[in-house]
C-alpha cells in the first residue's frame, strides 16, 4: 500500500478521497538506468524550454 495524497495536502492510505476523487501517490516513478524513453523526454522539455538550462533566472525576467 503506498501512502497517498490528496488534493488539500493530506496524507491518507486510501485509494479514494471523501468526495470520490481518486487519491495520487505522493512517491515519484522508480528510476531505472535502462529508461528506454529518457531520450524522447529530454527532446520535449528542449522544445517547450523546460530544461534547467533554458529557466530564466530572477534577473532575466
Amino acid at each position: 500500500m503506498y501512502l497517498m495524497k490528496t488534493e488539500d495536502g493530506t496524507y491518507t492510505l486510501k485509494k479514494v478521497s471523501p468526495d470520490g476523487k481518486p487519491t495520487k501517490s505522493a512517491h515519484p516513478c522508480r528510476f531505472s538506468p535502462d529508461d528506454q524513453y529518457s531520450r524522447h523526454r529530454v527532446i520535449t522539455k528542449k522544445r517547450f524550454g523546460l530544461l534547467p538550462t533554458q529557466r530564466k533566472t530572477s534577473s532575466e525576467k
